[in-house]
């Protein structure tokens, strides 16, 4: 990686970036150490230097000595600046332009791409998420969601395989074991705040091109919700009808709680 570059992208020039660089490795120097340093012509160099001094990046200790603003310092400087300014934009965008009535559905795809987005949509969440997950995907997730838990976001979840107890509401889908099969892949669901959701399936053999949706379509995240909270029911109507199993007093909970949380 070149380091020159990122520099750049914060608003340093080329030679503004070299002579920084070359001053934090060496000082303090003057402007012939540091043209030998960072390769800038010397016919440059104190114009590149009274740059940075301007900028108060580099500091002029005596007449044609110098020192580099500690990096740490410029770091600081530099964190601070960037949230300043998106702070800025989001106030004039905001200010510009309208709210508007649509909200289109995206399309990404492959693991990475997936996983990424999962992982954004779970630690922005702020009151709950509803989640049906393969243990494979949620072990991916786990410190997300183990951070979600420590913010106080409500968990509703739904496992897609074999694993611990962990969430105070969670089932098992009665039918992981075929369900799979029948996907053709391992699916990922999840839904945040009634406000936006992620659904799609890693198709066996085409994980890397298996189209996932997310959206803040309020149809699109309503009838995902909707569709966790039926699965909640289908864990009770097998367990009574099916496995001809009483309900616990937990599963007694959890029914109650999902029929109340509409």
């Amino acid at each position: 990686m070149d380091i020159t570059a990122l520099l750049r992208d914060f608003a340093f020039s080329k030679y503004e970036s070299s002579c920084y660089l070359a001053l934090l490795t060496r000082h303090p120097a003057n402007g012939s150490q540091l043209s030998k340093l960072s390769g800038i012509a010397r016919s440059r160099i104190y114009d590149v230097l009274r740059g940075l001094v301007k900028k108060k990046v580099i500091f002029e200790i005596e007449k044609g000595m110098y020192v580099p603003l500690p990096f740490e310092e410029l770091k600081k400087r530099l964190r601070n600046q960037f949230e300043s300014n998106i702070m800025l934009l989001e106030e004039q965008l905001d200010a510009m332009v309208g709210q508007s009535s649509f909200e289109y559905l995206f399309t990404l795809n492959g693991v990475e791409e997936v996983i990424s987005k999962a992982g954004d949509i779970i630690d922005s969440a702020g009151q709950e998420l509803y989640l049906r997950l393969f243990p494979q995907t949620w072990e991916r997730l786990r410190g997300h969601l183990d951070r979600a838990v420590q913010r106080g976001v409500g968990l509703r979840y739904i496992s897609m395989g074999p694993m611990d107890l962990v969430y105070d509401i969670q089932v098992f889908h009665p039918d992981y074991d075929r369900i799979k099969g029948k996907l053709g892949g391992e699916s990922i669901d999840i839904i945040a705040d009634k406000s936006e959701a992620l659904a799609g399936i890693f198709e066996k053999d085409k994980i890397d091109h298996s189209p996932f949706i997310w959206s803040r379509n309020h149809w699109f995240v309503t009838a995902n919700r909707d569709s966790l909270r039926h699965d909640f029911y289908h864990y009770f109507f097998d367990k009574l009808y099916e496995k001809e199993q009483p309900l616990t007093s937990r599963d007694k909970q959890i029914y109650a709680f999902i029929k109340a949380d509409d």
